[in-house]
């Protein structure tokens, strides 16, 4: 019995619908951004695995370090007790975050660090002695599958069964050069009330959404105001952050810096789950006091363990390295050139790339997870590619050290599409 048909016997994927897609690949290894399957073929990963391996899979860099730490320490408590690798990965940290950035608090996932984010937002006001149990959230966004972040997730593929149990939010349209002034009218209005508490935003790309980009003018606009009404703002970069913008995390390209950020995937370069969630000094002032009720009670099993930790300090060593931003640079490079090669093609509309970020609309309808997106996802396999797509929209987020020949991998399966004329 092959792994594929093991796989069938006892688990449960996600973001699937085993009835239409009971069939799974098994992969048997990985390295560096290509991974092989248990046949001996080999794909392209050109999604870095959900945007963590940004470093390569398998790293030695990464891996060594993890196995020296393996044999100091492999996990403790993090309630009353601390350890050098989680001290050393917040100093660095605090010291690569956008400024103002100072305490760290440290979860399993994306979805748990916006949890934790919406938590400390809501419970910044109540220490304070206000009652505001409202957040604002831009339509389309998407910051996780955990309660707190599907309500303030606005995509209903994934939010559906449950809308009847969120928290209070409000959403406002992402602004796009047209829609501004009415954005920002709305912004404040919901402001008037004094009950919201906070405003989280994916910076400059929402990810799930298609990989859609805004400018960064007016959500700094958007950001001062809900500063002026004593708002929070709460960056989420779990998709963005670690350089995928084309800077360290895409709130360096804003003038306003959040209250609070959202930090996962890329943290630990895909070696193991951890998340971050980063605020200024006076959101975690609010917590002190002689109160023991004004303290966080927010706990996982498995806060700062060491080795996440490890893996963590040296992929941000590598980022922070002359070879990985030389890589990231010819990325971006290499994404440019594509782009003016498949403009020209009538089924390419709205083309788009941020750093090593480069997404566009296939001009064909087709739903999300619906059969002719399907089709379009085994044609990239088939070609070697490992590309998802969100529907129509087309994109590559491949780790920084993606060679150029595995980036034409990837960029000759998409245009074997547009060959095609789009028909799979």
């Amino acid at each position: 019995m092959t792994l594929s048909e093991r796989d069938k016997k006892h688990l449960w994927h996600p973001l699937t619908q085993h009835k239409i897609n009971p069939d799974h690949l098994a992969i048997a290894s990985a390295k560096g951004a290509v991974f092989t399957d248990e046949k001996g073929k080999d794909y392209v990963d050109g999604i870095a695995s959900w945007y963590t391996s940004m470093y390569g899979h398998c790293n030695p860099y990464i891996t060594a370090r993890m196995k020296d730490q393996l044999e100091r320490l492999d996990h403790v408590i993090f309630s009353g007790l601390t350890h050098e690798p989680a001290v050393k990965l917040s100093e660095l940290l605090v010291e690569i975050l956008p400024e103002g950035q100072e305490k760290l608090f440290f979860s399993d996932n994306g979805s748990t660090s916006v949890e934790v984010a919406i938590k400390m937002s809501l419970q910044y006001h109540f220490n304070r002695g206000e009652h505001r149990n409202t957040i604002v959230a831009f339509d389309n966004g998407f910051h996780g599958d955990t309660f707190g972040a599907m309500s303030v997730s606005g995509l209903s593929v994934y939010n559906g069964p449950f809308e009847d149990f969120f928290l209070r939010v409000e959403r406002i349209p992402v602004p796009d050069g047209r829609n501004n002034e009415a954005v920002i009218d709305r912004f404040k209005a919901f402001l008037s009330s004094g009950k919201v508490a906070s405003f989280i935003f994916e910076p400059l790309v929402q990810g799930a959404a298609g990989m859609k980009m805004y400018d960064a003018a007016p959500l700094e606009q958007l950001m001062e105001i809900a500063s002026a009404h004593g708002v929070l703002n709460i960056a989420d970069e779990v998709m963005t952050g670690f350089g995928k913008t084309g800077t360290l995390f895409a709130s360096d390209q804003l003038r306003i810096k959040p209250d609070m950020i959202c930090l996962s995937k890329a943290l630990t370069a895909g070696m193991l789950p951890m998340a971050a969630t980063s605020c200024t000094k006076e959101v975690y002032n609010a917590f002190l006091s002689d109160d023991l009720g004004k303290g966080f009670f927010h706990g996982h099993t498995y806060t700062a363990n060491p080795l996440a930790c490890a893996a963590a300090i040296a992929g941000i060593e590598l980022l922070r390295s002359e070879d990985m931003q030389e890589n990231i640079s010819r990325i971006r490079s290499l994404h440019r050139d594509f782009e003016a090669r498949i403009s020209p093609s009538p089924l390419v509309k709205n083309t788009r790339r941020l750093g090593v970020i480069f997404a566009f609309e296939l001009d064909i309808e087709m739903e999300r997870y619906g059969n002719l997106r399907q089709k379009l996802y085994d044609h990239f396999m088939a070609h070697g590619a490992f590309l998802r797509p969100l529907g129509n929209t087309i994109y590559i987020l491949a780790p920084y050290v993606t060679t150029n020949e595995q980036m034409e991998v990837l960029y000759s399966a998409i245009e074997a599409v547009l060959d095609k004329g789009g028909a799979l």
